[in-house]
């Protein structure tokens, strides 16, 4: 199958997750692939490589767990570490209405002085590993940490399906900076989630698992055993530019990958960047701060600002509209 372009070089696949069963085995997964979602994240900041490169890989990872929550919940995973890159934040928002796309966004917050010459992943130090689920007004979210270990974000994230979900979960992810015939060298991603069928926890709570935290492997044992390990075995022969995908659309990705395992695929979830700040929100937040407070916030020129760390929007506020003393004068 041939590359279909769309309208400014958009590839008809790009920021898409594709959910898929292999009904021969009792594996769920995704493919994701995610092109002008990344633009709309990293454009609005210079990362250093490093930062962006785990921007990257938080971004696709959001991407393809997000894609089972329900509409309008939110799902958000979250760094914090002690090290260069002291946090990442990335939020999913479910579609709106059914065939509505959801939205991504995402940012880092880092200090520059003390990034090393080492790996992506080496910038983040001691810290953990989060993903929490809004489900919306009068419910309790959910929330789930795991270490930052294992090398990589795609492996926090393994860990916490073991740990927390008790479902042997793997990433296979690829990301970097990408360039074609008439178009700049921008950022690409793409991967693959596999997912075992929820049916293994019970044997997890009684062997214990191989160390302080549970894998994959802790979690499967006969027959789910040896499908879990084909189809590991098959996700291992994938090649990066077969997961960012500018030539290969995910079915025929799956058909090459796991055509003896029967896979399914399901309708396709549209993923595109996009923000939930606005001037309501911002007011909402320095509702806690007295007029005291907003005064010392107040610039030399009589205003209160904001920026957003995701989209970068800035909202100029009058200080008398602001804080829990704030007069009740119109909107602006």
């Amino acid at each position: 199958m041939s590359t279909q372009k769309l309208p400014g070089n958009q590839i008809a696949w790009d920021d898409s997750v594709l959910p898929f069963q292999l009904d021969h085995c009792d594996i769920r997964g995704r493919v994701a692939r995610l092109d002008g979602v990344l633009d709309g994240i990293l454009s609005q900041h210079d990362y250093p490589p490093q930062v962006e490169a785990l921007v990257a890989e938080m971004a696709l990872l959001t991407a393809l767990i997000g894609q089972t929550i329900k509409l309008r919940w939110k799902l958000q995973l979250q760094v914090q570490s002690k090290g260069p890159v002291r946090m990442i934040s990335t939020d999913y928002y479910g579609p709106e209405a059914d065939g509505k796309p959801a939205r991504i966004r995402a940012y880092a917050s880092y200090d520059a002085d003390r990034l090393t010459d080492g790996t992506a992943f080496d910038q983040v130090g001691e810290g953990y590993f989060a993903i929490m689920i809004d489900q919306g007004q009068g419910m309790a979210p959910y929330q789930g940490i795991t270490p930052l270990e294992g090398g990589s974000l795609a492996a926090c994230a393994e860990a916490y399906f073991a740990q927390s979900e008790q479902l042997p979960t793997r990433f296979s992810l690829s990301f970097g900076q990408s360039s074609g015939p008439n178009e700049p060298e921008h950022w690409r991603a793409g991967g693959v989630m596999l997912q075992l069928m929820p049916k293994a926890s019970p044997f997890a709570a009684k062997d214990g698992g191989s160390g302080e935290i549970l894998k994959a492997t802790d979690l499967v044992h006969g027959d789910e055993e040896e499908n879990w390990n084909r189809a590991n075995i098959l996700l291992d022969t994938v090649e990066d530019l077969e997961l960012i995908g500018p030539s290969v659309p995910p079915t025929d990705l799956l058909l090459r990958l796991f055509h003896e395992e029967q896979p399914r695929v399901f309708d396709a979830q549209a993923v595109r960047f996009g923000c939930s700040c606005s001037v309501d929100r911002v007011r909402q937040s320095l509702s806690i701060y007295s007029a005291k407070d907003i005064a010392t916030m107040t610039t030399e020129a009589g205003r209160v600002t904001a920026d957003c760390q995701f989209c970068g929007a800035h909202y100029d506020l009058d200080p008398l509209t602001v804080g829990f003393e704030a007069e009740k004068t119109p909107d602006e």
